[in-house]
């Protein structure tokens, strides 16, 4: 087994400001979402252009931030908030929900087709591959913060956690939710399609939300369920997993279902 290191938190420290490791990952997740939103638009075909990208990237990070912040608040974070009603603007101490997040990007992405004359689905299957970047790299925050561990184990990758053997379901989830989730995402949308051929609305869209959910579902029974939370049912449905079941079955059915082509 490994012993877990005990990373400082703070990356840098100014004076009396402190940059954090976990604020880091996300300006990162939103600088490669950017970079990758152009290459997209420069796609054949795209109807995407750079000040759309940049309108559309500047959305989304405000939603990903209210909406996380809103989401953790409302699914895990009332009583943090009751012992503390400053913890609500501290976002840097982590305690972002991906699930609120989901809803803010939803909204963003709302207010973006409205803007610019696009549908709804069209917008989120250009976002969805974006996303897993910036998935992958909160994890890694979480780990660098020390949060969000699994359960006891003895496998040889297990993190040594006060004395304890445990499974580093962060890196699980930065694997899966992150690498796994884009590869898999990038290449669906930017594999050529045979001449004349056109890829179907929401298709990318429901390989997101069911990749996401699956992934998410699977790795929370090794998690430790939140302290204040518990199982919420059986003795092992997790809040994780409760939020990712909606997501799975959304998902799965754009994925059968018969899609509109776009145009």
């Amino acid at each position: 087994m490994i012993e877990y290191p005990q990373f400082d938190p703070v990356a840098l420290r100014i004076g009396s400001l402190a940059i954090r490791w976990y604020g880091l990952t996300y300006l990162f997740g939103f600088v490669a979402a950017l970079w990758l939103a152009h290459r997209q638009a420069r796609r054949p075909g795209s109807t995407f252009t750079p000040v759309m990208v940049q309108d559309l990237i500047f959305y989304s990070c405000l939603g990903v931030i209210a909406g996380g912040r809103l989401g953790y608040l409302l699914f895990y974070g009332w009583q943090q908030i009751f012992d503390d009603p400053l913890y609500i603007v501290r976002i840097w101490e982590g305690g972002m929900s991906f699930h609120g997040g989901l809803l803010g990007v939803c909204a963003a992405v709302l207010l973006f087709a409205r803007k610019h004359s696009k549908t709804f689905v069209e917008t989120a299957d250009f976002v969805v591959p974006l996303v897993p970047i910036g998935l992958g790299a909160g994890r890694i925050g979480n780990f660098i913060n020390g949060e969000l561990w699994g359960k006891p184990s003895d496998a040889p990758w297990a993190f040594i956690v006060d004395g304890v053997g445990r499974h580093p379901t962060q890196l699980y989830e930065a694997f899966l939710e992150g690498l796994v989730l884009f590869v898999v995402l990038w290449w669906y949308t930017a594999r050529p399609l045979p001449s004349g051929a056109r890829r179907d609305l929401g298709r990318a869209t429901g390989l997101f939300l069911a990749g996401y959910g699956i992934f998410r579902l699977l790795v929370e029974f090794l998690r430790v369920p939140d302290a204040h939370i518990g199982y919420l049912a059986f003795n092992w449905l997790t809040m994780g997993q409760l939020l990712s079941l909606p997501m799975i079955g959304f998902g799965l059915w754009l994925l059968a279902r018969r899609a509109p082509r776009p145009g």
